[in-house]
């Protein structure tokens, strides 16, 4: 067997966060904690806006596909990161390694997209009130949504297919939490600098150009509200975009790290901490942080559960 075909046929093994830490146990009970938190939050966010038709407005329709993104992007990481520490067994097929890649790929790449068009709909609804069904109609929402995942998938198909189909044959470690480009060039047997330029060139261009999208979009937004007369309606303003910019602040963060520095200023350590934080810790505090402080998502929590937990209560 040639050693540029070892990893191929006999997959890679995951040495992630779990494996390095100090307290592994206690570490793997926290992340399981926090998923569990990520699937509930975001399971009654989404049950929530698709059953309160007072919701039904392309804010919180941007909202939900969040809370859908986040809910399958951890689900991608955490539960097999878990089950392997478990087992005591962390190894993955090339099949599954490249099936991951591409679904993390997907769907960070669609959250990093729809985070941009999130911030638009506010600088819409807050900048041109007047105008906001006519320029956030249904069909601009839907469009919105499918081009986030459309172009994340294609950008994610390609990724998958060209980082793959190097020879790997450095080791079969791979010392991060989950299949990712980065540590994978790693393990390649080959001079794979013209492929991080291309991810590189990628990676500005998902993350950089949407980030400076939402800057523009709230340099504006404050500009406006700096201005109303009104101190309510600038403090309701206030309260739904710094939600939106925490939001963005998290997940902009370590998905920059990852793939916009250079990777001389990476190490494993520093990359799964960083990798722990976009695909675990976020997907679990998004739908808190947008729920807790917004009266309508809370108004109809209580709506959604006095309907289906009173009738129960009042018949027993």
């Amino acid at each position: 067997m040639e050693l540029g075909n070892f990893t191929s046929e006999s997959g890679f093994i995951l040495v992630g966060i779990l494996d390095g830490s100090g307290s592994p146990e206690l570490l793997c009970v926290m992340i399981t904690v926090l998923y569990m938190l990520a699937l509930t939050s975001n399971g009654l966010l989404l049950l929530v806006i698709t059953v309160d038709a007072r919701l039904h407005v392309p804010m919180y329709l941007l909202l939900r596909q969040l809370s859908l993104i986040d809910l399958l992007f951890t689900s991608v990481v955490t539960p097999k990161a878990v089950v392997d520490f478990l087992l005591r067994d962390n190894t993955i097929s090339f099949e599954g390694c490249a099936l991951q890649l591409f679904s993390a790929m997907t769907l960070g790449g669609s959250e990093d997209l729809l985070l941009a068009f999130m911030a638009y709909d506010r600088y819409v609804a807050i900048c041109h009130p007047l105008n906001y069904m006519i320029l956030m109609s249904s069909k601009v929402c839907w469009l919105m949504v499918a081009t986030s995942w459309i172009l994340s998938s294609l950008s994610a198909l390609g990724h998958t297919v060209y980082t793959m189909h190097f020879p790997f044959c450095m080791s079969q470690e791979i010392r991060h939490l989950l299949c990712e480009v980065p540590p994978l060039l790693k393990l390649a047997c080959v001079d794979t600098s013209q492929y991080e330029l291309m991810v590189y060139v990628t990676g500005v261009v998902f993350l950089l150009l949407p980030l400076s999208a939402i800057s523009t979009s709230y340099s504006l937004i404050l500009s406006t509200v700096l201005h109303m007369p009104s101190n309510e309606g600038r403090k309701k303003a206030l309260v739904t975009c710094s939600s939106h910019l925490t939001v963005v602040g998290m997940f902009y963060g370590g998905a920059t790290f990852m793939y916009v520095l250079p990777s001389s200023f990476h190490s494993p350590k520093q990359d799964n901490i960083i990798s722990v934080f976009y695909t675990i810790v976020t997907p679990a505090l998004n739908p808190l942080i947008y729920s807790l402080r917004n009266k309508e998502v809370i108004g109809a929590f209580r709506r959604v559960l006095g309907r289906h937990i009173l009738p129960v209560h009042s018949s027993l």
